[in-house]
């Protein structure tokens, strides 16, 4: 180790994944409570009324704004396409929502890379927690396994490791078929989460909430010990 490479805190990266997982099952837990209120899924059924014959007038536009917006929920940590969702599926459905949802995810991850690559860390600090940077940059390099690296992606927020890669210069075309597989089921699970919370049905909603966090929380814990952090 360099004399300027600081040591990962074994105990804060840890207590941060718990925190985040806690807070995604308090989210899920008020998702489901929100599929059986009356007076919520009034509201939102008007609004998606309203929304709809705007989308079908302008639909190739609609799905490039969605496509817009769900990139830049792949760069902005602060930023979610989730509250998109019941607009598109309405317009959409499944199959094409998955697809918009993870052709957006695909450009957020390469514009995140393309920014890291040719900009470098100022801009990226702007963008990104300098702190989880400096964990993951040391510990990934150009040279990295393309297995671990499509664990890294699998494991930490979608905004991180577009950045990452982009400063360790990581090969792009390796890159994108990282983004491609590990986005692919996200997106997948995203819609179908969304679907069913449409469709209220409460036990498919939380069943596929928990494999989520469950599967987040497996991939996160062999990212540790591969790195050995």
């Amino acid at each position: 180790m360099s004399p300027n490479t600081r040591p990962m805190n074994p105990t804060r990266v840890p207590l941060a994944a718990w925190g985040r997982a806690l807070l995604l099952a308090l989210l899920l837990v008020g998702l489901a409570l929100l599929a059986r209120s009356e007076a919520f899924q009034s509201v939102l059924r008007r609004t998606l009324d309203a929304t709809a014959p705007v989308i079908a007038e302008h639909p190739f536009w609609g799905a490039v704004l969605f496509i817009l917006l769900s990139a830049l929920s792949a760069m902005v940590a602060f930023f979610s396409s989730a509250l998109l969702l019941p607009v598109a599926l309405e317009a959409w459905g499944k199959a094409v929502c998955v697809l918009l949802l993870w052709v957006g995810w695909m450009l957020g991850g390469a514009c995140a890379y393309g920014i890291a690559r040719h900009f470098g860390r100022p801009v990226v600090r702007r963008l990104a927690s300098s702190d989880l940077l400096h964990r993951y940059e040391e510990r990934l390099s150009r040279r990295t396994p393309f297995g671990l690296v499509l664990l890294f992606q699998l494991a930490v927020p979608s905004e991180l490791p577009g950045y990452v890669l982009g400063l360790a210069r990581y090969g792009l075309r390796r890159y994108l078929l990282v983004l491609a597989l590990a986005e692919l089921p996200y997106a997948v699970g995203t819609v179908y989460l969304g679907a069913s919370f449409l469709e209220r049905r409460t036990v498919v909603l939380l069943a596929l909430g928990a494999a989520g966090l469950l599967f987040g929380a497996w991939a996160f814990h062999v990212l540790r010990e591969r790195l050995g952090t």
